[in-house]
């Protein structure tokens, strides 16, 4: 990714026994998928929440506990802190909804633009 001047934000790997998969949180998303792609790997865009939230014991649990409580399903997340902040990447199916319903419920997320800034 350095070669094309795409800075990786967050990563997570999972592995199967066929095949691995790699999630990342990147600046520059499309630059990225297109040098992937052009190096041989298959690559998919896909939506996520970033959720900004104190980092002290319980700030995940009340994120996931107003998902659950609305009836969302994460489908994966990946979470990380940094200088007193905590940050959590939440994929779900409906993103606009969990956007939405975290705004309501005075979280703040994370722009595209705050993302890529990391």
């Amino acid at each position: 990714m350095a070669e094309n001047d795409v800075n990786i934000i967050a990563l997570n790997l999972a592995e199967t026994t066929d095949y691995g998969i790699v999630r990342m949180v990147v600046g520059r998303p499309v630059l990225a998928k297109e040098a992937l792609e052009k190096a041989g790997f298959s690559i998919g865009l896909t939506d996520v929440a970033c959720v900004n939230m104190a980092d002290e014991p319980g700030a995940l649990h009340q994120v996931l506990k107003v998902l659950t409580e609305a009836g969302f399903n994460v489908d994966y997340m990946y979470a990380f802190s940094n200088n007193d902040v905590a940050l959590a990447v939440i994929r779900a199916e409906n993103i606009p909804g969990v956007t939405d319903l975290l705004e309501e419920q005075g979280m703040k997320l994370l722009s595209q633009r705050d993302i890529y800034q990391l």
